[in-house]
């Protein structure tokens, strides 16, 4: 029997219509918002991470944020374990500058690996404590005591037992002793576990708060105006059209920063379209047909060489064979599937901001310098938003929010517009890059050469951020326009080879307002190099995945290579599959590796692909990943940022480029900026290698890295073409179809 398909369904229910009726709880705040009191935030005392009541209840503060990508619920693992107590006995905060400390930013594949390792010392220490009392009221020594579900017993004096709540008193009040003795991994019950994670249900039910449901008593809706064309300014303001919009209220503007408030969110849409605003002319952007060779012709500030082994010139110049190739990937951005949106309310001297942000302790920082305001008059609370990896608009609308809310003193919704998500939220930079390898007689690789053209990073030690938010520039307070740092990274060749040089060129300017994607750098440099190995595995008439094994000694690595061949259930062969040699739908599988950062979690990676010779079409059919992040919290949790990265890249590698002409960007929807739909989501498959007692890696950004090359090495697999260009849409698979055929 064949599945029933989502459409079938649809046209088996007779007009091909089905409602699905639930309720869903807005959030409406009291008149003190219903926020928690401000608290201790300081890192080093032990009252700032977590709490217990008299009921033995654990609340824990942290200043991460779960993007949905399940961290709430594997930092509660680690915390219930360090513990001694039942997962569910463990409630968290994330995210709110008064109440949590600050952790830095949510990213960078750190929110387990660096937030968790400092809750798993703060937990620590708060049992030691909790030991200690109980030691002292039970007038025993320390190591006659144990813990089960919070509860502390003596070995001597079975019959009495002290539980957390009635040990807590006023509090801890102590600071934190960063060599606490930590558990050891030998007696996690609830780490290494697949919990389920605590957001979904009321995600399912409709009750979950995210920011877009999020109310106020007394709140006004506000649409931003702004030009598609970069850096156009304001020149004259005509809104009579939108004052007699019932529900209009006012009309805002500092210096080019122009906004409308309105009663309800509607009437907020209908003034804005309302406005008639005379705009300058933009600043011309590059012809888009020619964006790479722009891009590497724009000024040097500065040139690195990140690795250097041996002799690459003599190693070049005496090879008996010489590979070229270069690569390029398009400009990119989140496209976030709602768009972005904050809530603000200012009184009294204080901002306080409903946020979805990544890095609410940064932004208050960031808030400062827009409103002028102390940071420590402005509170941000993080509410989840529609998704973000790296920045997207989300910090824009809550900076767009605190200047709207302190304009016009009362709280204010703002949400963005799809044209404002897709074309005015930050982008990924542009990058090309060069490579050269050298055969000697033998057919042994000798030589690598490559050279990656990156945006320059211009936030010394990114914290505080200073970020270039559009409302700042728009109030005549621009920040720097890069802000991308570490692009550097896994730029160096990831084998093990006798002469090596990777050199990174650092460009001074930006085309767009730029900010992090999933994975920057790692996903553009990692496509580049597993392309090339690709290409190299080929030059020596070798298999590719034989080819990387006999150039790596890092067993771990190794191994997710093993682990991979042996899920894909590879075949080993020196070329392009025969079997796809002729026929209008060719079939090919490829391989990548990535060890992220070339210093944490690993990663391989096989992609199966179909594609049509006929319209250039690209279908991803299958894609098994091996993946050892160290210490597993969450295996199920693991599972889904592994799903949901390779389904995302996927989309980036097939489809995703941000298009413009002259001064206007004109990715501005679903169809001006396609993402992969779910017909064509492939199957993934997983292993997951685990490593108890070791560290614990980030899952989230590992796995895209690996995507782009597996796709492209299997399309020369499936017709013997490479693809160097991302996006590999129809018309640039016809294209290099065309190109291939003339140099056969």
């Amino acid at each position: 029997m064949n599945a029933l398909t989502r459409r079938d369904f649809l046209k088996a229910s007779g007009a091909g219509l089905l409602v699905v009726s639930f309720s869903m709880k807005i959030a409406e705040a009291s008149t003190d918002y219903g926020l928690r009191p401000p608290k201790s935030v300081a890192k080093d005392q032990l009252d700032s991470w977590l709490t217990i009541d008299r009921t033995g209840k654990i609340t824990v503060f942290v200043g991460k944020v779960d993007l949905g990508t399940g961290t709430k619920t594997a930092l509660s693992q680690i915390a219930a374990d360090e513990l001694y107590v039942p997962f569910e006995r463990i409630d968290m905060v994330m995210g709110d500058t008064a109440t949590t400390p600050d952790q830095w930013l949510t990213g960078a594949a750190i929110t387990l690996s660096q937030g968790g390792s400092e809750l798993r010392i703060a937990a620590a220490n708060a049992r030691q404590a909790l030991l200690t009392r109980a030691a002292e009221q039970l007038k025993v020594p320390l190591t006659e005591l144990s813990i089960k579900d919070g509860v502390i017993s003596a070995t001597s004096k079975p019959n009495q037992t002290l539980a957390y709540g009635e040990l807590i008193g006023d509090g801890f009040q102590i600071k934190v002793d960063p060599k606490a003795k930590v558990k050891p991994h030998t007696e996690y019950t609830v780490v290494g576990k697949s919990v389920q994670r605590v957001d979904i249900p009321d995600k399912v039910s409709g009750e979950h708060p995210f920011v877009h449901d999020f109310r106020l008593p007394g709140m006004l809706h506000a649409r931003v105006i702004r030009p598609l064309d970069i850096g156009a300014t304001v020149v004259s303001v005509d809104d009579s059209a939108a004052k007699k919009i019932k529900g209009y209220v006012q009309t805002v503007r500092k210096d080019n920063f122009l906004a409308v408030v309105c009663k309800d969110e509607w009437s907020a849409v209908k003034a804005a379209n309302a406005v008639k605003v005379t705009w300058s002319a933009g600043r011309e952007l590059p012809p888009r047909d020619q964006i790479f060779n722009y891009w590497r012709q724009l000024p040097i500030a500065k040139t690195d060489i990140t690795q250097n082994v041996g002799d690459v010139d003599a190693a070049l110049s005496s090879g008996a064979k010489r590979v070229k190739a270069t690569y390029n990937f398009a400009v990119q951005t989140h496209a976030s599937s709602g768009p972005s949106c904050a809530v603000a309310d200012f009184r009294d001297g204080k901002m306080t901001l409903w946020s979805a942000s990544q890095a609410t302790h940064s932004m208050q920082e960031e808030i400062a310098n827009i409103t002028k305001l102390p940071k420590e008059s402005i509170r941000l609370v993080y509410l989840d938003g529609s998704g973000c990896y790296g920045r997207n608009g989300h910090e824009d609308a809550t900076a767009d929010a605190a200047l709207i809310a302190q304009m016009i003193g009362k709280p204010v919704r703002v949400q963005w517009m799809r044209q404002d998500e897709t074309a005015l939220a930050p982008k990924s930079p542009p990058r090309t890059m060069d490579f050269e390898a050298s055969f000697d007689a033998q057919g042994n690789l000798t030589g690598w050469q490559s050279d990656f053209y990156i945006a320059l990073n211009h936030i010394a030690a990114f914290k505080p951020l200073d970020f270039p938010l559009l409302a700042s520039a728009d109030t005549g307070n621009p920040r720097p326009g890069n802000w991308v740092g570490f692009l550097f990274q896994n730029s160096a060749a990831p084998y093990v080879l006798p002469n090596i040089k990777v050199t990174t060129k650092h460009i001074d300017q930006s085309i767009f307002r730029a900010s992090h994607l999933r994975s920057p750098g790692r996903i553009e440099n990692s496509f580049a190099n597993e392309s090339f190995m690709d290409e190299l595995a080929a030059a020596a008439k070798a298999d590719p995945a034989e080819f990387r094994m006999k150039h790596l000694s890092d067993p771990r690595a190794l191994d997710v290579i093993k682990a991979v061949l042996k899920a894909s259930n590879w075949q080993t062969r020196p070329g392009p599959n025969p079997a796809s040699a002729q026929g209008e739908i060719a079939k090919g599988r490829g391989i990548s590796y990535v060890r992220y950062n070339n210093a944490i979690t690993y990663v391989a990676t096989v992609a199966e692909v179909e594609v049509n010779r006929t319209t250039g079409q690209i279908k991803v059919t299958r894609v098994c990943v091996a993946h050892d992040c160290g210490q597993i919290v969450n295996p199920d949790g693991v599972i889904n940022q592994i799903e949901g990265g390779v389904i995302q890249t996927v989309s980036r590698t097939l489809m995703e480029e941000v298009k413009w002409n002259g001064s206007t960007v004109t990715s501005v929807d679903w169809a001006s900026y396609p993402i992969l739909r779910f017909p064509d989501v492939p199957k993934v498959e997983t292993v997951l290698i685990d490593r108890p007692g070791q560290p614990v890696w980030g899952a989230g950004e590992q796995t895209p890295t690996t995507v782009p090359a597996a796709i492209a090495n299997a399309v020369f697999d499936a017709i013997g073409v490479r693809l160097r260009s991302i996006p590999f849409t129809p018309a640039s698979v016809k294209v290099a179809m065309s190109e291939a055929s003339k140099v056969a």
